[in-house]
């Protein structure tokens, strides 16, 4: 079986995500021992009780969620052989942690420091976020420069998730008036997102310089199979580029619809979304020659998995 495995970025976060895995299976519980010891607190308890706003918070839930994400891969075992993997966001860490490009002791620490980083970075400035369902990129992509010009502020895409699923960010009241504009031009509804920062924007441009040299110091190997960078829709080839785009990803635009193609083109039998929400495996119904996509979010459902895989490979 060709399987993929994707990973979901912040906002997949929930109260329990990833207890019952640790609970179950030495490798998920070995990933929160070893996180212990990295974060210098108890994220397992942090997961297990929250409480919600706790979990929101990026300096925890950006943690909390490449954890948890690794852990519930990690407890599959052997019978995980993926051909290609890709992750939203920052869960672009947990592809090179599965496929050996970072360790995962490297990887946590930097996403630690990330969420610190973005954390700061938006105590600085007034950003939020909104999805705008139903218009075109490109009209989207002239309302948000029109806005841009209008002196209200900064604001710029942030995730093209679909076609017709797009987010903006930047400071709030730029992003209100983008808001305004793209109804105008004919958007079906503009969804303000309950965040705390204008993620992916240059708001975040403070926390890309902050992270910056801890990624160029870090020890990158070439993944052992093909990871897709979520800010170029590419198979990495270069170790350099990793590192680039581990950077670029703080500020610059999330394009998981290509990302999502990409991996589609692959030919893929399963794709495999490891995460306490099911946020990315949705979206590949709706995308045409797309292979089923399940959530794999708990104990119950690493068993199915492996169930299956074991199976196949009989």
């Amino acid at each position: 079986m060709r399987v993929g495995v994707i990973f979901p970025g912040q906002g997949s976060q929930a109260v329990g995500m990833g207890v019952d895995a640790a609970r179950a299976y030495p490798a998920a519980a070995q990933c929160f021992s070893a996180a212990k010891t990295i974060l210098g607190y108890d994220l397992l308890a942090v997961c297990e009780h929250g409480p919600a706003e706790k979990l929101t918070e990026t300096r925890y839930a950006q943690p909390a969620i490449f954890v948890t994400n690794v852990a519930l891969a990690y407890a599959v075992g052997d019978a995980l052989d993926p051909l290609a993997s890709a992750g939203h966001s920052f869960a672009e860490f947990c592809s090179l942690t599965l496929s050996g490009s970072l360790t995962f002791e490297t990887a946590l620490a930097l996403v630690n420091q990330r969420g610190l980083a973005m954390q700061r970075a938006a105590a600085l400035a007034h950003g939020t976020m909104a999805a705008v369902l139903g218009i075109a990129p490109e009209t989207l992509r002239a309302v948000v420069a029109r806005a841009s010009r209008s002196g209200a502020g900064r604001v710029q895409l942030a995730n093209f998730n679909a076609p017709g699923q797009i987010v903006i960010s930047g400071d709030a009241e730029a992003v209100r008036v983008a808001g305004e504009c793209a109804l105008e031009a004919g958007a079906k509804r503009v969804i303000p997102l309950n965040v705390s920062g204008a993620w992916h924007s240059v708001l975040m441009d403070p926390a890309q310089r902050e992270l910056a040299p801890h990624v160029t110091a870090a020890t990158v190997l070439l993944p052992r199979f093909t990871v897709i960078s979520n800010v170029e829709a590419k198979p990495y080839t270069d170790i350099e580029q990793i590192k680039t785009n581990l950077i670029r990803s703080v500020t610059d635009e999330v394009v998981w619809h290509d990302t999502a193609l990409a991996l589609v083109a692959l030919g893929l039998d399963l794709i495999v979304e490891f995460g306490a929400s099911p946020v990315l495996a949705p979206m590949f119904k709706r995308i045409e020659g797309a292979p089923k996509a399940i959530t794999v979010s708990d104990a119950a459902g690493i068993e199915q998995l492996r169930v299956q895989l074991r199976s196949d490979a009989a």
